[in-house]
């Protein structure tokens, strides 16, 4: 990590980020440096306090989410475990972590979105798929 990404990381864990300088990109640039500072245990915790702490400062506690910060740390982690870059390469490497319905594939939007969710971490529930057709009955063999 370089100076100017050491000194801009403590800066967001000290809750020095104005909430309205936190765009997307912006948490997830947050996320992957605490994510490259520390493990993900002592990442999840830093990195939630400050986002408590942001949204409290703006006057919307209620907008922090604990079940979107996990899950979006949890996705990053995965994403960088394997990574050796900076964040503009790993941005390049992972458009999906930009996308806003992210986590549709494992959350409904009533959940994510649920008081429950913003105070704890709730698991994914995977929407269900359509039935798969019946497997067409195996052909008879006939014995000899």
């Amino acid at each position: 990590m370089t100076p100017e990404e050491e000194a801009r990381l403590a800066r967001f864990l000290a809750g020095d980020v104005p909430a309205g300088e936190l765009s997307h990109r912006e948490h997830l640039r947050y996320a992957y440096l605490t994510l490259a500072r520390y493990d993900f245990a002592e990442s999840v915790l830093r990195y939630s306090r400050a986002l408590r702490a942001t949204a409290a400062q703006a006057g919307r506690p209620e907008k922090f989410n604990q079940t979107q910060t996990l899950a979006l740390l949890s996705l990053i982690a995965e994403r960088r475990a394997d990574d050796g870059g900076d964040f503009e390469s790993f941005a390049r490497a992972h458009p999906e972590l930009f996308d806003r319905g992210l986590l549709a594939p494992w959350y409904d939007a009533g959940r994510l979105g649920s008081p429950l969710a913003r105070r704890t971490f709730l698991m994914p529930q995977p929407r269900a798929t359509p039935a798969a057709e019946p497997a067409a009955p195996a052909p008879a063999t006939t014995a000899r």
